[in-house]
């Protein structure tokens, strides 16, 4: 019998070692009239060490088979840590063998002791099944009856009975463990009786309003353990982010040691600053970054280099897979090796995609940052980046998707228009030389807190001096005076019958997810859209790419979140356009500064999709526009703001007062999660010439949060502070104009932003 071709043509012909493609890219891009910059990264050689006493020789005899025959330093130093019980955060660079880090302890303590079990918490549900892949390969080299399970979401009723009873391992997301693990504890018992080790993998993405939820929940898991007896070793694992302990200490409740003498083996890395050339240089206008990236990385998988291209939005994922597949069809077979990767796509999709990736059979995936956590995708060769993603820790997670351990590779970053982009692309040094971003988190905010503590009760009665972080004895007594609890003795009860969990969301982003259905003699559903991207992805009459085949939206039930499409081929791409306005509903703090106004209060935002472009492909010319009819989008939350008087404006015309406040906004938002021990991303800013409420120019900082959880209000606590470390940010700052460390990049080379932001902050400030 003939076999049928592999799915993708796997190549015959033996590919250009990527140090060589590096170099010819190099010189090509070098050839150019456009700003290049090169920086080569020294190989590291391999470091180990003995594989600690006393480990399972079973276990070591699998690993071998593995072809794992010693274990780097860093492993080797973790799993003593593991074996003596201590807390420990691993940090090293992607793709050096954290995995092995916690597998290796939690797999001999089970294998010692079988009544013993283990709790492994990842970010995404995909990353919960790449390593349960990972667990299922070793364990079966093991030949040892140890149940490893998934429980999240996806996992059916039936089987969530037998994960309770027989799961020695249970990988689940810190959601599920907030609302169906540890409020159903009692039917947890065997997991929490004996419950050893507690993983946590991909630390950095736990920052802000999320982290500080994590470390409540985080708490409550604790606080369960020890009703139950058990006091488990937390092992945490993160590669880019510059306080791990400190971050780790703080998710935790304890002491953890750190961890970062990296022993992996790293092949040399050459890194390639690239701005497109100018092509009309009396408008300033480059290259689009997405025809430079297609030309990059089409030029890479045609050296046989196996290449990942990030791409800063689905669409943009969509129109880079597009043209990849176009440029690279001259070649038989090249433009289905070509794959796409992003939200919106099926699961089967997404893991026949990274089977793909691993056995070579896909030479090119295009993805949004999806795939920028440690998911198994094998060796890349070479990572392009279309702009700067922005934030450090981000663009270096995405470099390191590429790179061997023993084979040099590439990484590229093609610049954009925006001046952020230009501001990189003039000043290199702010990507090598600048330490990447802390992650920081504040797990006694009173409204997380108080969340949480309720959720706590429920599960199990608190005992007066019991402490859940700060203020817990105050916030015990308000919630009896509340009739939610009820004292009884030196115990407070759960009294009411809400379920708690249920209404506190972690990453408070909606759940509610559209299905996009192709129409058809046998409707299918191809993929998916989250509620916040529908208005712009899925309106009617919408061009909706997936997995590069265009599909046409002929209905949108907005009601029962269903997109009805159909096949097409065209020539364009639809854009669509979001206005966003801001209005104050009511102040409820106010205090007068020297020529101004601190205020806080709640405020609406509103979102509306207004209209679209038809976009063509290739040459991005405008061929036509539309209307959308989605309802408006509202989210009420708390903002603090500034508003500024003519003690202030004086002076400055409209134009010089609008730079000012831009500069203004950047500089308080870029310090305020200092202040709040939150992420950036958890505070939104908007400036406004002239306010409707005060028709006086003001900035706003808001909770991202619908409803807020205080940032606002601690912003208006730590005001006078935060104005005169702006200041002191703006006067210290050596560039002339504005750059990201101040007031921001500026698109005018002689902008009033800078000067406008100081006068400003002085007149304010007094």
């Amino acid at each position: 019998m003939v076999k049928p071709p592999p799915a993708y043509p796997v190549p015959t012909v033996r590919p250009i070692p990527p140090a060589l493609v590096a170099e010819a890219l190099v010189a090509h891009l070098q050839a150019k009239p456009t700003d290049v910059t090169v920086r080569r990264m020294a190989a590291l050689e391999a470091r180990y060490a003995a594989w600690p006493e006393g480990l399972e020789p079973r276990l070591v005899a699998a690993l071998a088979r593995r072809g794992i025959g010693m274990p780097y330093v860093h492993q080797a130093r973790a799993i003593e840590h593991a074996f003596t019980g201590r807390n420990a955060v691993i940090v090293t660079p992607t793709a050096s063998g954290k995995t092995l880090c916690y597998n290796v302890p939690v797999l001999d303590r089970i294998l010692k002791d079988p009544s013993a079990r283990a709790l492994y918490l990842f970010p995404t549900k995909a990353l919960a099944q790449d390593q349960l892949t990972e667990l299922h390969g070793l364990i079966t080299s093991l030949g040892a009856d140890i149940g490893t399970f998934t429980y999240d979401g996806d996992t059916p009723a039936d089987a969530r009975r037998a994960v309770r009873q027989a799961g020695h391992i249970v990988l689940t997301n810190p959601d599920m463990l907030h609302t169906a693990v540890l409020p159903h504890h009692t039917k947890w018992t065997r997991l929490f009786e004996s419950l050893e080790y507690v993983v946590i993998d991909e630390l950095h993405t736990y920052r802000g309003v999320f982290g500080s939820h994590l470390a409540n929940v985080l708490r409550r898991l604790r606080r369960i353990c020890q009703f139950y007896g058990s006091d488990p070793a937390f092992i945490l694992c993160s590669a880019t982010i510059a306080n791990p302990a400190e971050l780790a200490r703080a998710l935790v409740g304890d002491n953890v040691e750190l961890i970062d003498d990296n022993g992996a083996p790293q092949g040399e890395r050459v890194v390639v600053l690239y701005n497109p050339p100018v092509v009309n240089r009396e408008l300033g206008i480059r290259q689009s970054s997405l025809k430079a990236t297609r030309d990059i990385a089409a030029r890479l998988i045609r050296s046989g280099v196996q290449t990942i291209a990030f791409a800063p939005s689905r669409m943009r994922v969509e129109l880079l897979l597009t043209y990849l597949r176009d440029a690279l069809r001259s070649k038989p077979g090249d433009g289905e090796r070509i794959a796409g990767y992003r939200g919106g796509y099926l699961p089967n999709e997404r893991r026949a995609i990274e089977r793909g990736l691993r056995d070579g059979s896909v030479r090119g995936v295009v993805a949004t940052n999806a795939l920028e956590l440690g998911i198994d995708i094998g060796g890349m060769g070479a990572s392009v980046v279309m702009g700067y993603p922005g934030s450090l820790a981000s663009l270096w997670q995405q470099f390191g998707r590429a790179g061997r351990r023993n084979e040099a590779c590439l990484s590229v970053l093609v610049t954009s228009s925006n001046p952020l982009d230009q501001y990189v692309a003039a000043h290199p040094d702010f990507i090598f030389d600048r330490s990447v971003e802390r992650g920081l988190i504040d797990p006694d905010n009173l409204y997380i807190l108080g969340s949480h503590l309720k959720c706590a009760a429920f599960e199990l009665p608190f005992t007066i001096g019991e402490v859940f972080g700060a203020h817990t004895d105050e916030l015990l007594d308000i919630l009896a005076e509340e009739n939610i609890l009820q004292r009884s003795g030196d115990r407070y009860h759960w009294m009411t019958e809400a379920y708690p969990a249920e209404q506190v969301s972690l990453r408070t982003a909606s759940t509610d997810n559209f299905v996009i259905i192709e129409q058809g003699p046998q409707p299918r559903v191809i993929g998916e859209c989250d509620r916040p991207s529908a208005p712009l992805l899925i309106h009617e009459d919408a061009i909706y790419i997936h997995r590069g085949q265009q599909y046409q939206v002929e209905w949108l039930d907005w009601d029962d979140k269903k997109a009805y499409v159909t096949p097409v081929a065209v020539d364009y791409y639809t854009d669509a356009q979001l206005a966003v306005e801001l209005k104050v509903l009511d102040g409820s703090r106010a205090e007068p500064a020297a020529a101004g106004t601190h205020e806080v209060g709640e405020v609406a935002i509103t979102f509306l999709a207004t209209i679209f472009k038809k976009v063509k492909l290739n040459t991005h010319e405008n061929v036509g526009w539309g209307k959308i009819a989605i309802p408006e989008a509202n989210m009420h939350t708390s903002a603090y703001w500034l508003s500024f008087d003519e003690r202030a404006t004086k002076g400055l015309d409209r134009e010089q007062i609008a730079a000012g406040l831009g500069g203004v906004l950047h500089l308080m938002r870029e310090l305020a999660p200092i202040y709040c021990l939150c992420d950036p991303r958890d505070i939104g800013g908007e400036a406004q010439v002239r306010a409707p409420h005060s028709e006086l120019p003001c900035v706003y900082l808001y909770d991202s949060v619908p409803g807020g959880v205080g940032l606002a209000d601690k912003i208006f606590d730590v005001r006078e502070d935060l104005v005169e470390a702006s200041l002191a940010l703006v006067r210290s700052c050596e560039c002339e104009w504005g750059c990201p460390g101040c007031v921001g990049p500026q698109v005018e080379t002689r902008s009033a932003a800078k000067k406008a932001a100081r006068l400003l902050l002085e007149r304010v400030r007094g």
